[in-house]
Parts: C-alpha cells; structure tokens; sequence
C-alpha cells in the first residue's frame, strides 16, 4: 500500500450522516490503488485463513477474541498500515487498532442484525472494498420500551396536571416525533469508511439484508451526485432505479462486497491459561 509519512486528521463534524447520534460516513477515505492492493493481499492468503460460516466467509486477524480479553497475534503490514491510517485520522482509538475481520459477501448474503461484544472498546470502523451495500441501523429492543415507557410517563404527567385530552395528544404525539427512536440505512460505496460510536454502538443494531434487493428510501447519505456517482461504479448487470433523489430507489447487487472490521480490544492476554 501507499506510504505516508503523516496522516492529516479529519474533521469528522464534516462526515456525520443523519440523525443518529455518532454516525460518520467518508467516501474515497482510501485511494484505488490502495482498494486494489487490499483485495490483493486479501484474496493471496492460504485458503485454510478463511472461515466459511452460514452466509459469507470471513478472515481473523490480531488473534482470539476471548470474553475477558484477547489472545494477540500481530497484524500483517498490509493490514496495519490501514489501522494506523484509521487511527491517525478519525482520532477515535485510544491505542493501536489491534483485531480485523475480513468479511466476504456474496450478492444474496449479508449479516443478521447484531450489535458487537462488551470486550471491544465502544467505536467500529468498517471499510468497504468491492461492491457497494446497504447497511441498516435500528433501535435495540430496550431502546424502544424505554422511549415508550417514557412517552406514556409524559401522557400521565399532561392527565395529572390537568391538561385536555387534546392538548395532552398534541405533546404526546410531539414527544414521538422527536424522541422515538428511528431506523435508517446507510449506502456503503467502495473506498468508503463508515464509522459508528457511543450511542449508536450501544443502542442501536446494524445489519445487511441476505437479498440481492436493497432499498435507498431509508438511506441517508444518498443524493443525486451520489446516485450518478454510483451508476458509474456499478457493472453493466447493477442497476440502481430511483425517482425524485433517490428515495424509492432500488439498488441490485451483483457482485461480491468485502469489508474490514477494524476495532480495539483494551484487554490483551499474553496467556490463555490466565482467563
């Protein structure tokens, strides 16, 4: 990969996407060439490195995740040199970046709805190589019986104090509007690193659908240069529809998407008999 003696810093206020809290998007956040010698040294590894699970397959690198810390191996040069770049720019890390996932997606596969462990330090950086995907955010279960407790705690609170039951609608309703927590999808393009913390990491899921169909009307980082910009990025057999700016657009996947999964486990175990 490139070298480069100093990385600038982002600023991040600049590529926050949405309004759910602590989103970053930046396009372009690595060069073409860099994309190509990625997937280069991705694909160049034995097969035994590959792990094939239920719906894609993945690589493992920076050692075993183990609920009460990780069990290192160092990252390879290709892969640090990214984590360094990741670190130096969003400032977000506390210390080096030290595990990645590698993630392979077939056009049909994605990744259930989850959220990441307790024993990663609260702040995701993914990578996009390949195809472009939909990513799509929504509100952890508890999230949404807080919110509802909370709402019916505001109708109570109106009824006691005396309000009309129009007027006691009308603030619930507003209450709704600004608290109710909110799906939203984002369009991961190839170059492009998403970066998600704090309450996003915390209370909210993030997922790919397994379907070849992926819907722009719930993505926010979308617009009409980004559309034109995509269609350019597609194949001949990738079609993205869309009317008005994209939001009842329709985006089909063909091709194989990759990602890193690039994060920090704060607790490093030289020994596995010490857990």
């Amino acid at each position: 990969m490139e070298e480069s003696k100093e990385e600038k810093e982002l600023k991040l206020e600049d590529y926050i996407v949405g309004s759910l809290p602590t989103v970053f998007y930046i396009p372009n956040f690595i060069t073409e060439s860099e994309h190509a010698q990625l997937l280069h040294h991705i694909y160049e590894v034995p097969p035994s490195r590959w792990k094939s699970l239920k719906n894609r397959r993945l690589q493992n690198w920076g050692g075993l995740v183990h609920e009460k810390g990780l069990l290192p191996q160092e990252l390879p040069p290709w892969l640090t040199k990214i984590t360094q770049k990741i670190c130096q720019q969003t400032s977000l890390f506390p210390s080096a970046i030290n595990h990645v996932l590698v993630n392979e997606y077939l056009p049909d596969q994605g990744i259930m709805p989850h959220q990441d462990g307790p024993a990663y330090f609260p702040v995701v950086a993914i990578l996009s190589l390949g195809s472009p995907v939909v990513i799509d955010f929504t509100p952890h279960q508890r999230l949404k019986e807080c919110t509802s407790n909370e709402i019916k705690t505001e109708e109570s609170m109106e009824l006691r104090a005396g309000k009309t039951e129009t007027d006691g609608s009308s603030n619930v309703a507003l209450c709704r509007e600004e608290d109710d927590p909110r799906d939203c999808s984002l369009l991961l393009t190839p170059c492009s690193l998403l970066i998600f913390k704090d309450q996003a990491y915390s209370d909210y899921l993030h997922g790919i659908q397994d379907t070849e169909l992926h819907r722009l009307d719930k993505v926010v980082n979308i617009s009409g240069p980004e559309l034109t910009q995509l269609n350019s990025d597609c194949s001949q057999e990738e079609v993205v529809e869309f009317s008005g700016i994209g939001l009842n657009g329709i985006f089909r996947r063909t091709s194989t998407r990759v990602s890193l999964t690039c994060r920090l486990v704060l607790k490093v175990r030289k020994n596995l008999f010490k857990f």
